[in-house]
């Protein structure tokens, strides 16, 4: 990897904008550093399997367990911003990050990764239970000590990358039920396969700047026609299991229909591009079809379960 005059790196002890800046903009930049749009995510497939488990839970356990996912994910992130701190310089959609941006230290950002983890993890463990918090700790360390540091290795890093963003769902049924079950393990596992294709979709349009970042992916390691054939078969997995929650009874016909209408859908744009072997525009028409695939899917999940249709 060539580094131009432009890569110069700066001191990370003495950020050069950190004087001249407002509390406000302090205060967005470790924000950013939760990668907030992800996290919000995490937190819909969470509240979403609380509310489908039908259990009646205290307010308490509601806040506990969803500021608990949030600071847990939250560290996460922020851990990996730390680490991937260099390599987000070459990446467009990474460069203004506050590290590589040196708006924050490193020694900034991981004070705040610790106090988030540190306040989450006894948050989810004793505001709600030790199991909810066991599976906490599990996506953290996955996330950070597995995921994180195969990602320049391997492409197989997407598969251990979506363990802990999978287990969310799971960690809201645990907080409400006190077990991991069936259903659960469902909705794990629609946001398992689900990640795989949506990952698939983003190393595709971004395959430059995943290897001017000394990342890889699946594209880069294996070429964009076998990510393709990939893409399908993970939707191909993910379809079938994402009409299991009818089955094992925490939805009803009205989300059978949905879930089959949008695999469909999902599924016919997969497979055109992979027939097709379409390029950056149908990578980036299939991640924004992901996007609205899995928001429609948890929409109709909460409807049809909290409806009983």
């Amino acid at each position: 990897m060539s580094v131009s005059s432009l890569d110069v790196v700066l001191p990370e002890s003495s950020p050069p904008q950190a004087r001249a800046r407002g509390p406000w903009s302090v205060v967005k930049d470790y924000l950013a550093l939760t990668k907030p749009r992800l996290s919000s995510l995490v937190l819909f497939t969470t509240a979403g399997s609380m509310w489908l488990s039908g259990r009646p839970v205290s307010g308490w356990t509601w806040l506990c367990a969803l500021a608990g996912t949030a600071g847990t994910v939250g560290a996460a992130h922020t851990f990996n911003c730390v680490l991937e701190r260099d390599s987000d310089r070459f990446m467009a959609r990474t460069a203004q990050r506050p590290l590589p941006a040196r708006r924050l230290t490193v020694p900034q950002a991981l004070v705040f990764g610790v106090v988030l983890a540190g306040l989450a993890l006894p948050a989810l463990s004793l505001g709600v239970n030790w199991l909810t918090g066991l599976l906490g700790l599990c996506a953290l360390l996955l996330y950070v000590l597995a995921y994180t540091p195969l990602k320049p290795r391997t492409h197989l890093a997407m598969l251990v990358g979506a363990i802990p963003g999978a287990l969310p769902p799971l960690m809201g049924w645990t907080a409400t039920t006190g077990q991991v079950a069936l259903p659960g393990l469902v909705l794990f596992g629609i946001l398992f396969f689900w990640q795989l294709a949506h990952f698939i979709a983003i190393a595709l349009f971004r395959k430059a700047e995943y290897r001017a970042a000394g990342l890889t992916s699946l594209p880069l390691q294996k070429g964009d026609d076998v990510a393709r054939l990939h893409a399908v078969l993970y939707l191909a997995a993910l379809v079938p299991v994402s009409v299991l929650p009818a089955v094992v009874g925490v939805a009803g016909w009205l989300y059978a229909v949905v879930a089959v209408a949008l695999g469909a859908w999902f599924a016919w744009v997969g497979v055109e591009g992979w027939r097709r072997r379409g390029g950056e525009a149908w990578a980036r028409k299939f991640f924004r079809v992901s996007l609205l695939y899995l928001t429609g899917l948890f929409a109709a999940l909460a409807i049809s379960g909290g409806l009983g249709l």
